[in-house]
């Protein structure tokens, strides 16, 4: 076996279970998860309609590169919403299409990672668990980079060692941050730009959650659009992660893309055709047309932007919490331990919440996902106001 995965650590919602293991809920009250971030509006038609218009195609070996006319979709996407010169983006060069990003974000590290004892990979913390357990079967160790309070819960790259630059092979970030749906501001992806050339190493930003906002104020930047303004029009060391799990409500169709340097997207193009995640050739036709399609993502923004209103106006004096920049998660401060709160919260009131403990790394500074828990606002409108009102009643017995 490889050795690497002895380092792995358990999954949070294996600990999440664990966790839960052996208490008994009231029976009175339906259970209400907020732990998972699986979107539960629907999808939209457009996708199935195209889904099964195609099902003729699953007669047909898909390639790596994907359809023509799926990265010429990608690209118009992402030169109309990150105001990108079209010129500048070449379908053939710039794009990939992926199997969802989860899996990407995993093979891009064993692709780009030049295994040594200082190898580094740097992220945030707290953090999706995928980029640790990329770094580690890619033979790296992680480097974590705190998300405290006082910073807004976004990184501060300011306190990484000149020696760690030196040794980091590939950054992940995470823009809009999950948990916290922070969004990294235009000064802080120049600064790490310039920094990726400065030490040579690659940022992989995960976007995913890029397209959940509440206003205009808070449409959060692209690192494509920002690498542009700067003048470092080839895109290079930066690439970017998008999905339509999060953007079109369909994580079922595992459809995203990944694009930018076109250097690195040539090698990992190879990597590819021995990977062997290509997309099914209907999957392929309903993300052309759920890419090309804006309407269903407005709708999907006002139910959100409903949802944090409602929730948060039943809890915010009650909860260390507020409004995230994009994204939809809440990551509020708890009165008592994240964990007696996690437990106990499930133990009185039948719901499900994540300890933000459980998405942390200890580290030199702390945990920054102490006393904190995450909740994903996925379900329905009415279930969340549920949900709002029964963690009131909860605090109040503390």
């Amino acid at each position: 076996m490889n050795p690497d995965l002895a380092s792995l650590q358990p999954y949070p919602f294996e600990k999440l279970a664990k966790l839960k293991h052996g208490i008994t809920p009231p029976n009175q009250l339906e259970h209400i998860a907020l732990s998972v971030g699986e979107p539960k509006h629907p999808t939209p038609q457009i996708i199935t309609d195209a889904l099964l218009k195609h099902l003729h195609t699953l007669g047909q070996y898909p390639t790596t590169k994907g359809l023509d006319e799926l990265r010429q979709s990608i690209a118009a996407w992402l030169s109309q919403r990150f105001d990108i010169n079209p010129n500048a983006l070449d379908p053939n060069t710039h794009i990939l299409p992926v199997s969802g990003t989860r899996e990407a974000l995993f093979s891009f590290a064993q692709c780009v990672v030049q295994r040594s004892d200082e190898a580094i990979v740097a992220m945030p913390n707290p953090f999706y668990q995928i980029y640790e357990g990329a770094t580690l079967l890619a033979g790296a160790k992680p480097f974590f980079i705190n998300c405290d309070q006082e910073n807004n819960y976004l990184p501060d790259y300011d306190k990484v060692s000149t020696k760690t630059w030196k040794n980091c092979q590939l950054l992940y970030i995470c823009n809009p941050g999950n948990p916290s749906g922070a969004n990294h501001t235009e000064a802080q992806l120049r600064q790490l730009i310039e920094l990726a050339h400065r030490y040579d190493f690659i940022i992989a930003a995960d976007e995913c959650y890029s397209e959940i906002y509440t206003t205009e104020h808070n449409k959060p930047l692209g690192l494509l659009e920002v690498s542009q303004n700067m003048g470092n029009t080839d895109f290079s060391r930066c690439v970017v992660f998008h999905s339509l799990s999060k953007r079109s409500n369909a994580p079922g169709l595992r459809s995203g893309f990944i694009a930018g340097d076109a250097k690195v997207l040539k090698s990992y193009f190879n990597y590819r055709t021995y990977h062997g995640c290509t997309m099914p050739t209907p999957t392929q036709h309903a993300s052309i047309a759920a890419w090309g399609h804006e309407e269903h993502v407005n709708e999907n923004r006002i139910l959100y932007a409903q949802k944090f209103k409602d929730v948060l106006s039943i809890i915010d004096d009650s909860l260390d919490v507020k409004a995230p920049d994009a994204g939809f998660y809440l990551w509020a401060k708890t009165p008592i331990s994240d964990i007696d709160f996690a437990q106990q919260l499930f133990e009185k009131q039948h719901i499900t919440v994540l300890p933000g403990q459980f998405l942390a790394r200890n580290t030199n500074d702390g945990n920054p996902g102490l006393n904190h828990i995450r909740m994903a606002l996925v379900a329905p409108v009415g279930e969340c106001l549920d949900a709002a009102y029964r963690i009131k009643q909860f605090i109040q017995t503390l």
